[in-house]
């Protein structure tokens, strides 16, 4: 009998493993330098902003662990065959905005989030803003 529950366990296991990297563009994804956490679900555009829920469901955000604004992802469109994404991408206030493309290396489960063009992505770090490289890597958390 515990041979068998724990078969069943495991298989559920195996299931959510797979169907999470058949799903790449669902995720929360950190980088752990920056200390920024970028949440997504590019497919169902279902995410909402906590304490921020007056945006609606959107595709996702990027936000800093030491600040509550945000960056929104406005709207996106998949490449599956390159595992790419396009983005567009709003701060909060929606003063600026850019493009980007997140990209998704099965090989190592790593993401790359690179800045195309428009506004750099800035955060507050001790009552300062600071600008984020124009590529960085996440990783799932």
């Amino acid at each position: 009998m515990k041979s068998t529950i724990l078969s069943i366990f495991l298989s559920f296991i195996c299931i959510f493993a797979h169907a999470q990297s058949d799903a790449p563009f669902k995720a929360q994804i950190y980088n752990k330098e920056y200390k920024v956490s970028l949440r997504i679900n590019l497919y169902d555009n279902d995410i909402k902003i906590p304490g921020q829920e007056i945006f609606g469901e959107i595709s996702g955000y990027l936000r800093s662990d030491d600040d509550s604004r945000c960056w929104i992802i406005t709207s996106s469109e998949i490449n599956e065959k390159k595992r790419t994404a396009q983005l567009e991408i709003i701060n909060d206030y929606g003063s600026e905005d850019l493009t980007a493309t997140l990209s998704y290396n099965p090989k190592d489960s790593v993401y790359t989030l690179k800045q195309n063009s428009g506004s750099t992505i800035k955060i507050a770090r001790n009552k300062k803003w600071v600008k984020l490289p124009s590529s960085m890597q996440f990783k799932r958390k």
